[in-house]
């Protein structure tokens, strides 16, 4: 699907010079003199390789058409991560290295969205929020008040957040699987 350089988001893919490359920043410029253009650093999918591109306004690229399905979440080994289709029972497997940090929040059963080109998983896309145990983190100081800074915790999955001084080890809290960032505690 062809779109405009100035409609070109973070996280997007896009088929450019015959691969397919995630955008990883956009900054989109405008010159006291002459066109405007979109500044975009890429980072492609097969090859590993980053690429600092300029396109004009005017310009159109084309962006990967994705097709996204739902998958539960089944189990992990040293390098994969295991999901099946729920309504074909068929099973995928998807490098740990693809989903990065957020692959430890995944948890039994929990629904994902796969993002798939040309029939290869691209990308995973957790639900916003999910809920996970502290394991570790400092004791509140005495007078430290609510809305002072945040304090380091573990989570069960071994996952490190920032969390309020009020979190203590057992407490459910909900965290943003966009940003990684604590949320609120589960009563």
């Amino acid at each position: 699907m062809k779109i405009n350089a100035s409609e070109i988001r973070v996280g997007m893919l896009l088929e450019h010079k015959n691969d397919l490359w995630q955008v990883l920043k956009t900054q989109h410029v405008k010159p006291g003199k002459g066109g405007a253009f979109a500044q975009v650093e890429m980072k492609s999918v097969n090859k590993n390789t980053k690429l600092n591109e300029r396109f004009r306004s005017s310009e159109t690229v084309e962006k990967a058409s994705l097709e996204e399905e739902n998958y539960n979440f089944l189990y992990e080994d040293e390098n994969n991560y295991f999901f099946m289709d729920p309504k074909s029972f068929e099973q995928i497997e998807i490098k740990k290295s693809l989903i990065g940090e957020k692959g430890k929040l995944l948890t039994e059963n929990l629904e994902v969205s796969v993002n798939f080109y040309n029939e290869l998983p691209m990308s995973v896309e957790l639900p916003n929020q999910v809920v996970g145990k502290i394991e570790k983190t400092d004791a509140a100081l005495k007078g430290q008040t609510v809305s002072s800074s945040y304090k380091p915790a573990t989570l069960t999955s071994g996952l490190n957040i920032q969390v309020p001084p009020f979190i203590e080890v057992g407490d459910d809290v909900i965290i943003d699987t966009r940003n990684l960032e604590y949320i609120k505690k589960v009563k």
